[in-house]
């Protein structure tokens, strides 16, 4: 029995005008006839033109034959890329496939419609780019002033290197995109000027979607240009830059979404690292884990003998296999009612910071422990370098992640750790120092190895002003513990490594 065919894809048109009068009848004329029935609908944006661009779209929409039509006018002006986010919005919401950005000034060629859209259709990828560059000499052929080729070539080169793309031109505006992916990226995030184009491809390449080009022919008339070439360049690099900078974790850069794990590398100096070197040290036994993420520490810990229940306020893929529980809280409202009371361990990885009162959960954690368990936690080091410059300089601000990640609440120093932990009721056994991710910012290489070891080496000397973090091993306040039917004095206890009960409930002992 064969399949059903696939119905065909609704076309969409988004025509972009902004003082398009002369032109814009022209253009739409040039789209081929026997394409306009594939049209599910042109959408006409007249971006509060000057002159009679509105009635001109109006005027090509009642001629007999055309596709339908919508010719709305802005009441203001939303920029070039404030009218491409209404039009792709509006593109969603009559229910499109595809959807082709098209230039009301005749500057890209109608006549490639069909071609611009085929690569999609194929479901060969999610966007389409017109590209004049793809033939050499065709674009100063076409008319394409010498300095803007020169400035096109120069900017797509620096683009590629910085993304690892291997575009030939960045800087078309002749596009199609698949609704669906469009939906996926935050495009009401980006810029409403010209450097749109930019973020957007940006944001394709960040979430792995495919980009096709195709070569197109490059037409410059008597049409008014409104890009001030000298700051579009500044721009779109710009954007590049603040993008390559968030991948460090560096700026916020809202138009690129954060990823809900984190990417833990054991061995990478970083303070999960750092954690769970101190547990190598201890004997197996049921861990919680808060703020587990994925699960991948999780999944270090089962290796090392441990029993991991999970804890995080949002449930990532793969956590429930890597983890023995897993339990989803806001610990904003505090611990789940149904944990239990038997961990040996807590560890709170990069947690406390995220939230407005943390001492009422580091409170909450002594309640799950078991006689003699530890807490096991990390904090940024607020008072960093790092950290010091910005303030001093008078340019503080958030960062992606970092010490100065812009979900976290609350900032800690050394002193302030202490005096936060023992406000909840614990005694502090040990806090250490970890140096800067050199490895994070720069990745491998004799670089990073060079600067880590010799941040590790300042950070020993003065940890509260090149430590980047701190890792502290806390046990609950206790005047005496009873082990085994004796009274042991505290002190006693914290000077010594405590071994997890077996299940049948007796309490700990110390060794």
């Amino acid at each position: 029995m064969e399949s059903p065919s696939r119905p065909s894809p609704r076309i969409g048109i988004l025509v972009v005008a902004y003082n398009a009068e002369s032109t814009l009848e022209k253009t739409l004329d040039r789209i081929p006839k026997d394409f306009r029935t594939r049209i599910a609908e042109i959408l006409i944006l007249d971006d509060a033109s000057n002159d009679e661009t509105f009635t001109a779209g109006c005027r090509w929409s009642q001629l007999a034959g055309m596709p339908p039509t919508v010719v709305m006018r802005h009441t203001k002006n939303l920029g070039y890329g404030g009218n491409q986010k209404a039009g792709y919005a509006l593109a969603a919401e009559r229910g499109l496939d595809i959807v082709v950005l098209l230039h009301g000034d005749g500057q890209y060629a109608p006549e490639l419609l069909p071609e611009m859209v085929a690569p999609i259709e194929r479901g060969e990828c999610e966007a389409v780019f017109g590209s004049r560059m793809m033939r050499a000499g065709s674009a100063l052929q076409g008319g394409m002033p010498l300095y803007k080729w020169l400035g096109n070539r120069i900017l797509t080169r620096l683009e590629n290197a910085l993304l690892g793309s291997r575009l030939t031109e960045f800087h078309s505006g002749y596009r199609a995109y698949s609704v669906a992916a469009l939906r996926r990226l935050p495009i009401d995030r980006n810029t409403d000027a010209f450097d749109f184009d930019t973020q957007i491809i940006v944001q394709l390449l960040d979430a792995g979607m495919r980009i096709k080009e195709i070569p197109v022919p490059t037409y410059y008339g008597d049409e008014i240009c409104y890009v001030n070439g000298l700051r579009y360049a500044k721009d779109v690099v710009k954007d590049v830059l603040e993008y390559r900078l968030a991948l460090k974790g560096f700026g916020t850069c809202p138009w690129i979404p954060k990823p809900v794990d984190y990417a833990f590398k054991e061995g990478d100096g970083s303070s999960h690292s750092a954690i769970l070197r101190i547990m190598r040290t201890l004997p197996p036994g049921r861990v919680l884990d808060v703020g587990c993420s994925g699960g991948l520490f999780a999944e270090r810990l089962k290796a090392l003998g441990h029993t991991v229940t999970g804890i995080d306020f949002v449930e990532v893929p793969g956590v429930r296999e890597r983890c023995a529980k897993f339990h989803l809280a806001d610990l904003e409202e505090g611990l789940p009612q149904d944990l239990g009371v038997d961990f040996d361990y807590v560890v709170a990885g990069d947690v406390i910071e995220h939230l407005s009162r943390p001492e009422r959960v580091l409170a909450q954690f002594a309640e799950v422990l078991r006689p003699g368990g530890k807490v096991l936690l990390s904090v940024p080091n607020f008072s960093h370098w790092y950290a010091r410059l910005r303030v001093a300089l008078g340019i503080f601000d958030y960062d992606r992640r970092g010490i100065l990640d812009e979900t976290h609440l609350r900032f800690f120093t050394r002193a302030s750790l202490r005096r936060t932990v023992r406000s909840a009721g614990y005694d502090l056994l040990k806090v250490t120092s970890t140096g800067a991710p050199f490895w994070s910012v720069l990745g491998g290489g004799i670089i990073a190895g060079t600067l880590g070891a010799l941040s590790r080496l300042l950070t020993r000397m003065r940890p509260t002003l090149f430590g980047y973090q701190y890792v502290a091993v806390l046990t609950p306040h206790a005047a005496q513990t009873i082990i085994a039917g004796e009274h042991v004095d505290v002190q006693d206890i914290l000077n010594r490594q405590y071994v997890p009960t077996e299940r049948a409930g007796r309490v700990g002992a110390g060794t």
